[in-house]
């Protein structure tokens, strides 16, 4: 127990300290897993990456996929299989050709360089998932066309698994009677359970089958009765326990015939997507799931063996940065040939350049079939483990040329000419802006509205109200609108600080010109006041008071109450923050400035005051 504990608490702390660091410098938290894994294991040797451990861990992904197919209805799956069986199996196939021509010229024999090529033709379905929702890049193009290669390469490792033992240098075929081909098992625990251990072809067939069919079956009719029963007992954490019993006994059900936990979780999920209870299902799992995924990564971390990996890191490294290297050209000539565009291209292929986690398990499983050396598949071992390790850094490269991309794209289109000058000057057409220029132009008052977004201006013109692009903070196009001549502006620039300095320039360029500005929040207000606009209107303030005052009539006040607290509070706030912009100063922050607390209080205390008044005074007027 004392074990347990202390390695539950090493496994634990090495994450809350390393995870959100590793997520503050931008590198994403499979990287800081990652990271605490390499630090409590190979550096400091707290604690060893045990198989068992693995194992537990590797549940996480088994959980993440049922979460996935929670996520797919069956129609969408169908949709995908031209990617499934197109983008995946060709990837599968050609990776695999390719790493085995690659290892043969190495000096390695055709078996283990096939083996090699089986290993190395997987992905990481952890990481790459769990980074993709991260960014929330699952729903894009590029997210979707990675989504299907994982889903394909889980479904290739059945047909490696059936291949490797034909690999194997000392395992003999023998023909039954019943013409099945047998071959001696190869070693596993003595209490592991199996449905089709020797069973013929068609009997291991029928069994896998019934297995799938068992699992439709049961989503199809069996999942509402039983949630509904749940439901009836009024016990949230039942809910919780019957999830866990889904994934767990499917998972279970998929080993005893041999077929992947994962595939089989995944199956069940896309069953269960049209569910009413698919929701309660998703807030169950994954909470499990995170941890898990967690635990999964800490230990890839800790399992790396730095002392192989110090003996010929320069070998080490190069293998992991080559086999990233192919598997990238081959990712990225699959892409073209399918016809993504630039941006899911560059995330299609780099997403997918490593090994993955079920490259562990075929080569533990090669090594018993003596396909692998135990040379090289150590080697093997700590280049899976390499190249998953680089895969954070794969994503940042992303980011990156990303960034670049965009800002490599045509340049915006030239400002429209303004051929037209009103007294209402609008800069801004967005949610805030729109409502302003309905309201006055329906008031029978003509506007030049001007906004920075083609898209905004298309969209007016499409309604049949005339907008002008450019970017109003430039004097040139302000004159252009009329600024001599206006009587207001209205400021409702999406961004902040652009709203700022077209305020300041205004005011600058006219002392007379009347000027109503759109604040973010109140210490925008401050830097507007300073800037010189006439009126200030917070985005959410007079929708705020207006649910306020709905609460005060849902807990006792009368409606005329409610209004007159609501009346109040506007006038006492606009009062305050006038007063407080004078206490304001944008050196200091509010937290430190002892003026503006002191006041602030002081002011909240009249508030209180002012309400309990006014609400007693209309009280006496009623009455």
């Amino acid at each position: 127990m004392e074990s347990f504990l202390f390695q539950a608490s090493v496994y634990l702390g090495a994450a809350v300290i390393a995870v959100p660091i590793a997520a503050r410098l931008g590198l994403g938290s499979v990287l800081g897993y990652l990271l605490a894994g390499i630090i409590i294991g190979p550096v400091f040797h707290l604690v060893a990456a045990t198989d068992d451990l693995r194992h537990f861990a590797e549940f996480g992904v088994v959980m993440m996929l049922f979460l996935i197919g929670l996520e797919l209805e069956p129609r969408a799956l169908w949709d995908m299989r031209h990617r499934l069986v197109g983008l995946g199996g060709s990837q599968v196939v050609l990776t695999m050709l390719a790493v085995m021509a690659a290892a043969m010229t190495l000096g390695v024999g055709w078996a283990p360089a096939l083996a090699c090529g089986m290993v190395f033709a997987l992905s990481s379905t952890a990481i790459v998932l769990q980074t993709l929702s991260e960014k929330g890049l699952m729903q894009t193009n590029g997210g979707r066309a990675a989504f299907s290669v994982l889903l394909t390469q889980d479904i290739a490792v059945i047909p490696m698994l059936i291949v490797l033992p034909l690999l194997g240098t000392t395992i003999t075929a023998t023909l039954a009677p019943d013409g099945s081909i047998h071959r001696p098992a190869p070693p596993i625990d003595d209490h592991a359970l199996s449905l089709v251990d020797g069973l013929p072809g068609w009997g291991v067939t029928l069994v896998t089958l019934s297995a799938i069919a068992l699992i439709i079956l049961a989503g199809v009719y069996g999942a509402r009765p039983l949630f509904r029963h749940i439901n009836s007992s009024r016990l949230p954490e039942m809910f919780t326990a019957v999830a866990l019993l889904i994934v767990c006994g499917i998972a279970m059900l998929m080993e005893l015939v041999g077929l992947s936990p994962a595939l089989g979780t995944f199956l069940a999920g896309v069953v269960l997507a049209n569910s009413e209870f698919r929701h309660q299902l998703e807030s169950d799992i994954e909470p499990f799931k995170g941890l898990l995924l967690g635990l999964f990564f800490i230990t890839v971390g800790a399992g790396i063996d730095l002392g192989d990996f110090l003996r010929e890191p320069f070998l080490i490294l190069g293998l992991a940065l080559g086999l990233i290297l192919l598997k990238g050209v081959i990712l990225h000539v699959l892409a073209r040939v399918f016809k993504l565009r630039v941006r899911s291209r560059m995330l299609f292929t780099l997403s997918l350049a490593q090994a993955g986690e079920f490259g562990f398990v075929l080569i533990s499983f090669a090594l018993q079939l003596n396909v692998f050396t135990e040379e090289l598949g150590q080697r093997l071992l700590l280049v899976v483990a390499l190249s998953m390790l680089i895969t954070p850094l794969l994503f940042i490269l992303y980011d990156w040329m990303a960034t670049k991309l965009e800002e490599a794209r045509d340049a915006p289109p030239p400002d429209d000419k303004i051929d037209e000058q009103q007294p209402i000057i609008i800069a801004g057409i967005g949610r805030f802006g729109q409502i302003v220029n309905r309201l006055v132009q329906s008031s029978g008052f003509k506007t030049v509205v001007i906004d920075h977004d083609m898209q905004t201006i298309e969209l007016m013109r499409r309604f049949g109200f005339k907008g002008f692009f450019g970017d109003p903070t430039r004097p040139e196009l302000l004159h252009a609108a009329g600024i001599r001549k206006a009587k207001v502006i209205v400021a409702a620039l999406d961004d902040p600080k652009a709203n700022t300095k077209l305020v300041r320039f205004a005011r600058r360029l006219r002392e007379d010109v009347y000027i109503v500005a759109r604040a973010r929040d109140r210490t925008h207000v401050y830097e507007l006041y300073q800037a010189g606009a006439n009126k200030i209107v917070r985005e959410m303030f007079d929708s705020s008071l207006r649910a306020g005052r709905y609460v005060l009539e849902e807990v006792g006040m009368t409606e005329y109450e409610a209004a007159v607290a609501q009346e109040t509070f506007y006038h006492h706030d606009r009062e305050t923050v006038q007063e407080l912009a004078e206490l304001w100063d944008p050196n200091i922050p509010p937290s430190e400035n002892q003026a503006y607390i002191k006041r602030a209080q002081e002011l909240e205390k009249e508030l209180e005051t002012a309400l309990f008044t006014a609400i007693a005074a209309r009280k006496d007027d009623a009455a």
